[in-house]
């Protein structure tokens, strides 16, 4: 019998205790981790053209039925007012006291087909509330490469740079039609038919292909040989990892699903092994504290008031005064240096700060003091090589949210937790600066363009 997550936590002693020493990996993209070098990689989506393998490491949810558009629109807070065939959108949910349970892309591929496509926090939600709702949904589950058996049912990539657009044409032999972001179009690519989603990585122009897994290979030997002309560079994990630094997406925030309205139900139905790992110098043992609302993400624009969704009162007070906003922090080049020094030196060092990307669980909380007082949390951190800056997503309190603004983030754990991800370490505190999110400005004015 599969242990749920609700005997998990009860064994464990409490979710903090249970997240902060669980044994699971805190991400892992099943392929291979670089093709040449991932500074390479990283420079590559800015300067030329990138290919991105995506098959193997999101989780995919089918769904369909007469009742899919109506499960979707009760859990997710964005509007699906006009949300038509050949259109995709970032889909976000909330528990019932309007913390975020994570977002995912949603694509309606036809009428009353849809296809989640992300991490499996908001997959889950969806999933149980579609077979515990009365909803007339048929569901089909396509994991990541780690826990499925055999071949996934799609392959997916993404083509990102400024050279993407000349390579789609070649690659197709015909002009690219004018296609919106976040909007679906069909190409052909050695013969086969190839979907394509209007995308976006760090500003630059993209594309996100799919289509059935057994034609991947022969779609992808096909732009690999039309973009040797335009500079295309295989990106592996490690790039590919750290990508979402430049777009600013926190890819994985604590889902809050360990308190409030209708949890119980769900932490019973919900596997144990679902439960994901909890690192960083947040040290509080209510769960509680490690939320964050749509907003403290600025998913603010995403959510509508046009329907009723679960969480919608909740997040209308929420929306009326938000605590916190999304910045990113530029961490300080000497105490940067410093923490991997210490690696060198006698005594113990500071918690090893890996590159390109620093997360050592899959939910990564850390302090954000300013003048001692905490202002925030920190999500995820890392090297982006094309603005030879190492940075951190956060969620500040606006008050301490512009630009310019110098605070401190408290790096490493205290005391230190049993994951196999950490080693004997001290905390450290690392000065950083507040700036927007994204950090590039290219980004930030081409990002939706």
């Amino acid at each position: 019998m599969t242990e749920s997550l609700a005997d998990a936590i009860t064994a464990a002693g409490g979710p903090v205790t249970l997240l902060r020493n669980a044994q699971a990996a805190p991400t892992v993209f099943p392929v291979r981790s670089e093709f040449s070098n991932w500074r390479s990689e990283q420079r590559a989506w800015r300067e030329s053209v990138a290919l991105l393998d995506q098959s193997h490491h999101m989780t995919d949810l089918f769904i369909s039925g007469p009742d899919a558009l109506r499960l979707l629109t009760r859990v997710g807070v964005n509007s699906f007012a006009k949300f038509s065939a050949g259109r995709a959108k970032q889909f976000i949910a909330v528990n019932h006291e309007g913390f975020l349970i994570g977002d995912a892309i949603l694509f309606h591929l036809d009428e009353g087909e849809f296809d989640l496509v992300g991490h499996p926090m908001v997959i889950d939600w969806v999933q149980f509330h579609g077979e515990t709702g009365g909803y007339d949904v048929s569901f089909e589950r396509d994991g990541n490469s780690i826990v499925r058996s055999g071949d996934p049912k799609l392959y997916r990539y993404e083509l990102q740079g400024p050279n993407a657009l000349a390579l789609m044409e070649k690659v197709t032999g015909a002009p690219v039609p004018e296609t919106r972001f976040f909007h679906m179009a069909d190409f052909s690519i050695a013969g086969h038919r190839v979907r394509s989603l209007r995308h976006g990585m760090a500003g630059q122009l993209g594309f996100e292909l799919f289509g059935p897994w057994e034609e991947g290979d022969t779609v992808r030997d096909a732009i690999i040989a039309a973009g040797e002309e335009f500079g295309l560079v295989l990106v592996g994990s490690k790039a590919y990892s750290s990508a979402n630094l430049e777009s600013a997406w926190v890819p994985s925030p604590l889902p809050a699903i360990f308190t409030g309205e209708q949890t119980d139900e769900y932490r019973a139905w919900l596997p144990a092994r679902s439960a994901g790992s909890l690192a960083g110098s947040q040290s509080s043992e209510n769960i509680e504290d490690y939320y964050v609302t749509p907003y403290d993400l600025d998913y603010g624009r995403s959510v509508a008031f046009d329907h009723d969704f679960i969480g919608r009162e909740a997040l209308e007070k929420i929306a009326e005064n938000p605590a916190r906003h999304k910045v990113t922090l530029v961490w300080n080049a000497d105490d940067v240096v410093a923490a991997q020094r210490s690696m060198l030196e006698e005594g113990t060092p500071a918690k090893y700060i890996d590159f390109p990307k620093a997360r050592y669980g899959l939910y990564q909380v850390d302090r954000v003091l300013r003048d001692g007082a905490e202002v925030g949390i920190s999500h995820d951190a890392g090297y982006i090589t094309n603005e030879q800056a190492f940075v951190s997503l956060a969620s500040i309190e606006t008050a301490h949210a512009a630009p310019g603004t110098e605070v401190t983030v408290v790096w490493g754990e205290d005391p230190v937790s049993a994951k196999p991800a950490v080693e004997p370490h001290r905390q450290v505190q690392i000065r950083a600066t507040v700036e927007p999110a994204p950090y590039s400005r290219f980004a930030r004015e081409n990002y939706r363009r």
